[in-house]
């Protein structure tokens, strides 16, 4: 009864501020989990370090506007640049000298990889909470039919798209992209055709972080408290939201972001008395997925690399 009730409560325009914000959440899912598909896609392994990725994002941007005055459309792209140039450190120290090691030993060197930026951005920038500076025109409110809706909620499935096209170009319609899929297939192939695996797999990364470096600007804006532990939670959904689409496919990582960032927030609007709770749904989504589609909703079978 509680679901009719609150529906019959709910305006128009209260059911289109919730779409909105369910739409922008899911792009923002979006945007990150590709970049956990990305490095899945090629090495069969999870960089548990992205959503960490993500928060050290949110910091080079918050420091580019305070601490250096940078104008801040020149923090953004600063920030893209420097956000993919951490991704391929990140492969090169962490990853690269363990490709041959078992499976095991790369996943540990992943969390520890995680935890490495999360302390050492407790370190540097101190736990305490820092609000994300106001860009006036993504951050002002426009009125809708008796609602309040922020500009940013309509920037981000716009970025979302544009970067998603730009991507799926890249992949299926270049030599780096075309490199990719082959490594993707099998190493020693790709290896034989004379491809560069080591730069293939750094752009891979560079490419994932660079995403990741814009859904970390639009989530800043649109929730602007910034802490060393900030990428923890979002990173989890991120690849929940990869997982549920069918991780190693960018397409699937798209479409789990938006069921994962929609039902999220809808599960707040028609059942308020669950809204503390909206943390597990996404943990639910992944439950029932895996349960009845191992490979998630896009994904295909695979088997091991060795």
């Amino acid at each position: 009864m509680e679901i009719f009730q609150a529906i019959a409560n709910m305006t128009a325009a209260g059911f289109a501020q919730h779409l909105v914000n369910g739409i922008s959440l899911g792009s923002l899912y979006a945007l990150i989990a590709i970049g956990y598909t990305m490095v899945y896609g090629i090495l069969l392994m999870i960089n548990f370090a992205h959503g960490d990725i993500v928060m050290m994002a949110c910091y080079f941007a918050f420091f580019g506007i305070t601490a250096f005055h940078i104008p801040w459309y020149l923090t953004f792209v600063g920030t893209i640049i420097a956000t993919a140039l951490l991704g391929v450190i990140i492969e090169r120290t962490a990853y690269r000298p363990l490709r041959d090691a078992p499976k095991n030993s790369v996943l540990i060197s992943a969390i520890g990889a995680s935890f490495l930026l999360e302390n050492l951005a407790n370190y540097l920038f101190s736990g305490r909470p820092m609000h994300f500076p106001d860009i006036p025109f993504l951050s002002s409110m426009i009125p809708i039919g008796g609602v309040q809706i922020q500009a940013i909620c309509f920037f981000i499935p716009v970025v979302t798209v544009i970067c998603l096209v730009l991507l799926l170009h890249i992949v299926n319609h270049t030599k780096t992209g075309m490199a990719m899929r082959a490594v993707s297939k099998d190493y020693e192939i790709a290896r034989v055709m004379g491809i560069n695996i080591d730069n293939v797999i750094s752009i891979t990364f560079a490419l994932g972080s660079a995403l990741a470096a814009v859904g970390a600007i639009m989530w800043g804006i649109r929730y602007p408290g910034i802490t060393p532990y900030l990428g923890v939670m979002p990173g989890l959904k991120c690849f929940i939201a990869a997982v549920v689409g069918g991780i190693g496919n960018i397409k699937g990582a798209v479409l789990g972001g938006f069921i994962l960032g929609l039902g999220e927030i809808l599960i707040v609007a028609f059942f308020p008395a669950f809204s503390g709770y909206r943390d597990a749904f996404a943990f639910i989504v992944l439950i029932l997925i895996l349960f009845y589609k191992p490979t998630g909703l896009l994904g295909e079978t695979t088997t091991e690399k060795v």
